[in-house]
C-alpha cells in the first residue's frame, strides 16, 4: 500500500472512515487499529495524569508541584540520550516492547512504594508522568511516521489523531468517575497499566508494516540532541515548538490571572463567596469546551483543511489564530473574551497543530523520527514551559506587567513563531519536492 493509490470503492469500513479522512481502499483496517492504539494510550495517560494531582498535592503541596517542570527537564537531559541509545541497538518492534514494558513496570513500582508509604512518591510520580506522556506519545507518532509514506500520512494522520483527541477527555472522565466511586489511586494506576498492555498488543498487530523512511537501514550511534542541533530543518522544528509552547503557557497564565482576579472581586462583594468553587467550576467548564471543540475540529475539519491547503495551512493555522487571540487580549479584553480566544487557541493546538506537528516528520529518516523526535517532543517542549515561567517571573516581579502587557509579550513571540513557521514550510517543501527528472 505504501505510496500506491488503490482504486475502487473499498470496503464498508473504508467508506465509513471517509467521513473523517481521505481513506483509500484497503487502508481502513490499519488506520482504525492505529486510531484505537493512540486512543488507548491517551485514555491511560489521562487516568495517570488525574491520579498524580492528589498524590503530589497531599504529600508535597502546591509549592513542590511548581518545581516539577524543572525536575522533568533535568531528568530529560539524561533520559533522551538513553532513549537514543536504545534506538541504535534495538529493532523497531523490540524498542516498542522494551519501552512500554518498562513504563508498566514503573507503574507497579509506584503502586508498591505508595502502599508502603515511602516519602515523596507523589513528587516522583508527578515527574515520571510528565516523562511518560512525552515519551509514549512521541514514540507512537515516530512509529506512525515510520510506517506511512508522506502521501499516506497527509491523508491518514488527521483520522488517526481523532483517537488522541477523543481519548483525552474520556480518560479524564473515567478518572473522575473512578474517584467518585471511591477507587483508590493505586487501583487506578493498575487500570492504566492494563490499558498500556492493550496498547502494546495493538502495536503487535500493526508493526509488521515495513518502514517507509529513508535511511532506515543505516542508523548512526548519534543521540537525539546531536541530530537536532546538526540539522537545519530539525533546528527549525525545535525552535517553533519552543516558541509556541512559550505562547501557550504564558496565555494560560493570563487566563489564570483574570480568573483569580474575578474570583477575588466577587468574594469582596459577596459574603461567604467560595473562590475555590468558582475557580474549579470555571476550569471544569473551560476544559470541557476545549476538549469538545478539539474533537470536532479533529474529526470534521483537519482532514479537509489539509486536503485544501496542505501542510502549509495546517502549520500556519495556530500562530495566525494566536496572533488574533493575543491582539484581543492586549486591547484589554475581559475574562469572557479571553476565555473564548484561549478556547479557540487550545482546541486548534490540540487538533490542527497536533496533526501538523506529526506531519513535520514524514520526510525525515527513521533515525530522526525516533531519536530527534523524542528529544524535541520531550526536552525542547519542556524548555518552552521553563522559558514561559521565566517570562512570567520577570513580568510579575520586575516589569509589573498586567494581562495586557503579557499579551503584548506573547504577540512578539507569536510573530517570531510565524517567521520560523514560514521558513519551516519552505524547508519542508524542499524536502518533499520530487527529484528532478
Amino acid at each position: 500500500m505504501s505510496g500506491v493509490e488503490a482504486t475502487g470503492p473499498g470496503s464498508r469500513l473504508d467508506r465509513a472512515l471517509r467521513l473523517f479522512g481521505d481513506v483509500r481502499p484497503g487502508e481502513g483496517a490499519h488506520a482504525l487499529l492505529m486510531f484505537l492504539n493512540v486512543f488507548l494510550l491517551l485514555l491511560a495517560y489521562y487516568i495517570l495524569k488525574t491520579v498524580r494531582e492528589p498524590l503530589i498535592l497531599t504529600t508535597g503541596g502546591a509549592e513542590l508541584k511548581s518545581y516539577a517542570a524543572g525536575a522533568q527537564a533535568a531528568v530529560l537531559l539524561g533520559y533522551v540520550p538513553l532513549y537514543g541509545w536504545l534506538v541504535s541497538r534495538l529493532s523497531r518492534s523490540r524498542l516498542l516492547v522494551t519501552v512500554v514494558v518498562a513504563f508498566v513496570a514503573c507503574i507497579e513500582l509506584f503502586v508498591v512504594a505508595g502502599r508502603l508509604g515511602i516519602p515523596y512518591v507523589g513528587f516522583a510520580f508527578y515527574v515520571w508522568v510528565g516523562i511518560f506522556s512525552l515519551t509514549m506519545i512521541a514514540q507512537f507518532w515516530s512509529f506512525a511516521n515510520d510506517v506511512y509514506s508522506k502521501a499516506e500520512g497527509d491523508r491518514l494522520f488527521p483520522l488517526i489523531a481523532v483517537g488522541s483527541t477523543a481519548g483525552a477527555p474520556l480518560g479524564a472522565a473515567a478518572a473522575q468517575a473512578l474517584f467518585s466511586n471511591g477507587v483508590s489511586p493505586w487501583v487506578m494506576m493498575q487500570i492504566a497499566a492494563a490499558l498500556l498492555l492493550l496498547h502494546l498488543a495493538l502495536y503487535t498487530r500493526v508493526w509488521s508494516r515495513p518502514s517507509t523512511a529513508t535511511g532506515a537501514a543505516t542508523p548512526s550511534k548519534g543521540g537525539g540532541f546531536g541530530l537536532v542541533l546538526s540539522n537545519p530543518y530539525l533546528r527549525l522544528v525545535a525552535l517553533l515548538l519552543v516558541l509556541l509552547n512559550i505562547v501557550n503557557s504564558t496565555g494560560e497564565f493570563i487566563l489564570a490571572r483574570l480568573v483569580t482576579a474575578q474570583a477575588a472581586e466577587l468574594a469582596s462583594a459577596t459574603a461567604g463567596f467560595d473562590r475555590g468553587a468558582f475557580i474549579g467550576s470555571f476550569y471544569g467548564s473551560y476544559f470541557f469546551w476545549v476538549n469538545v471543540a478539539s474533537v470536532l475540529l479533529q474529526a470534521f475539519v483537519v482532514s479537509r483543511l489539509v486536503k485544501r491547503f496542505g501542510f502549509r495551512g495546517a502549520l500556519l493555522t495556530l500562530p495566525i489564530l494566536a496572533l488574533g487571540a493575543y491582539g484581543a487580549a492586549a486591547l484589554g479584553a475581559g475574562l469572557a473574551a479571553v476565555r473564548v480566544v484561549k478556547t479557540a487557541e487550545n482546541s486548534a493546538d490540540y487538533s490542527v497543530m497536533n496533526t501538523a506537528k506529526q506531519m513535520l516528520w514524514l520526510p525525515t529518516t527513521r533515525e530522526q523520527k525516533f531519536k530527534a523526535k523524542q528529544a524535541i517532543d520531550t526536552f525542547f517542549v519542556r524548555t518552552g514551559d521553563l522559558l514561559s515561567a521565566a517570562v512570567v517571573f520577570a513580568g510579575t516581579h520586575y516589569l509589573a506587567l498586567g494581562p495586557s502587557g503579557f499579551a503584548l509579550t506573547n504577540i512578539v513571540v507569536v510573530v517570531a513563531a510565524l517567521l520560523v513557521a514560514f521558513r519551516l514550510v519552505s524547508a519542508y517543501d524542499r524536502l518533499t519536492a520530487p527529484p528532478p527528472a
